[in-house]
């Protein structure tokens, strides 16, 4: 039983790292020079990514109010 209380906090944050690493890595295409119709998707899949790292701290709250990370 406490490995499933360790294996979901464990999941959610790995949730919040895979969401802010998207962030991160679609940030910095959008800082090379790309084109405006790129950056234009690059901006929506940043507003996704980061809506995904809201969604994952949320969960991850929610498992361990306490927490900090």
């Amino acid at each position: 039983m406490a490995e499933i209380l360790n294996f979901k906090p464990a999941l959610a944050r790995q949730r919040v790292r895979r969401a802010e690493r998207s962030v991160n890595r679609a940030n910095e295409l959008l800082d090379e020079d790309c084109g405006v119709g790129l950056s234009l998707a690059l901006c929506g899949g940043i507003r996704s990514a980061q809506s995904r790292v809201i969604d994952a701290r949320t969960r991850f709250l929610k498992i361990r109010p306490a927490a900090h990370y």
